[in-house]
């Protein structure tokens, strides 16, 4: 089945819309708010659009960016009427997304760029990084990859219990060792099982502590070296994971952990109970990072694969 073929499939579409519901209920009734009255585009209409945007947390740095186009629309057309601005609107923020997302790639059925392929997830506690493991572990072995678990989330009480019941509730094997252990020691037991057992992918769990960034900066870095020793230039892939539904909480959050390691990719979860659906579109455009996955509900097939026009078509529906 192509890529484009299985993101649209009526379930996937009908999950997705129900979980950006409310987000969009609230973006388009802020939307309706500030045009309400008006037939044309005008520098009230703009500064009313600019704070919807900010409002719905789109971000200041993007939300100048997109209302500087619709500027440039209005210049170029001299006239541009309230009810093309929906569409407008919808266009600007897929280019912007776009920017970010260029390869139409399904990381489930594709082909793992590296046996086996490492991933590091990393994220504060209380985002939904447990269950993001769990759901992407969920999604990899139904597409037959043979995945396994390292829980070198050491510091936080219950989180290798939590990692536990995701792996057995797949059917993944897991490495841990005990609450306290050295973070990089679980990694580093975790890739040589990995390579020993042929596994296709590994996804390493870490400690989700932002109080110190100089500890997190160099636990992160000590736990990259380590597995670099046993495949190299592991790990593959670091994929951070934010709560969507803390806003601006998110922005900070993505900022601090791109400067302690090289964020690779973003999965941004709790989009189903929050107005805040806009951090999708500015995140990714102010971090240059791509939305790999989002969250849209409790269902493990509710961890979606990011899709810049399955988005937008689906928010501006």
């Amino acid at each position: 089945m192509s890529f484009l073929k299985s993101i649209f499939t009526k379930e996937k579409k009908e999950r997705l819309d129900k979980g950006l519901s409310i987000s969009k209920k609230s973006f388009f009734s802020k939307l309706g708010t500030a045009i309400a009255g008006k037939s044309r585009v005008d520098e009230l209409v703009l500064d009313e659009l600019e704070e919807v945007l900010i409002r719905s947390d789109v971000g200041v740095a993007t939300t100048i960016k997109i209302i500087q186009a619709l500027e440039n629309r209005v210049a170029k057309d001299k006239y541009l009427g309230t009810k093309e601005l929906s569409q407008i609107l919808r266009d600007e923020i897929a280019s912007i997304l776009k920017q970010q997302h260029q390869d139409e790639v399904d990381p489930f059925e594709s082909e793992l760029p590296n046996k086996p392929h490492v991933i590091m997830v990393v994220g504060v506690n209380g985002v939904g990084k447990t269950t993001t493991i769990g759901k992407l572990s969920y999604h990899f072995k139904t597409a037959g990859k043979k995945v396994i678990l390292g829980a070198a989330d050491t510091f936080r009480a219950g989180a290798i219990d939590q990692l536990q019941i995701w792996a057995d509730r797949v059917g993944v094997p897991l490495v841990k060792q005990q609450m306290g252990s050295d973070p990089a020691s679980v990694a580093f037991d975790t890739l040589e099982s990995a390579v020993a057992q042929k596994s296709d992918l590994v996804i390493i769990d870490t400690a989700g502590r932002l109080h110190n960034k100089i500890n997190l900066m160099n636990e992160l870095s000590k736990v990259k070296k380590v597995m670099d020793k046993v495949i190299p230039h592991a790990p593959h892939e670091v994929l951070l994971v934010l709560d969507g539904s803390t806003g601006q909480n998110a922005f900070e959050q993505a900022k601090q952990f791109s400067a302690s390691t090289d964020v690779s990719s973003l999965a941004i979860t709790k989009l189903d109970g929050t107005a805040k659906g806009g951090v999708v579109m500015g995140i990714s455009d102010q971090f240059k990072i791509p939305v790999k996955y989002i969250g849209v509900g409790e269902a493990a097939e509710d961890l979606q694969i990011f899709h810049a026009d399955t988005f937008v078509s689906t928010f501006f529906s």
